[in-house]
């Protein structure tokens, strides 16, 4: 999960680049969810149903970044300031994260307390 903040930093210049006012927040605003979600579910350790919830609803907010990259990505075509390389490599970096935070829900969620 190391790298979630630093990946804001990408996402922000690839976001401050789309025209398109509403998927430029959208982008925004679920890149920086992820993090004070695995913050509250931390948070929650004494209840391992809340903790899942809150580690479930930031792989949400990470897949919304990847299906709103991907709409970067087609933009990147007819806007040539967004970067088709940076959008590629925060797909794929977002998409390791979404792959990591599913295994960690299903090796927490097996553990019985």
């Amino acid at each position: 999960m190391a790298g979630i903040i630093e990946l804001l930093d990408p996402l922000y210049e690839v976001a401050y680049k789309i025209p398109h006012l509403k998927l430029r927040t959208q982008l925004i605003n679920s890149g920086e969810a992820i993090s004070p979600l695995f913050a509250e579910g931390f948070a929650k350790r004494r209840n391992q149903k809340e903790i899942l919830r809150f580690y479930e609803m930031a792989m949400a907010e990470s897949d919304e970044v990847i299906s709103h990259l991907t709409k970067a990505e087609v933009l990147s075509k007819r806007f040539h300031s967004i970067s088709y390389q940076k959008v590629l490599y925060l797909k794929d970096r977002y998409k390791s994260l979404s792959k990591q935070i599913n295994r960690m829900i299903k090796v927490y969620g097996s553990y019985k307390k």
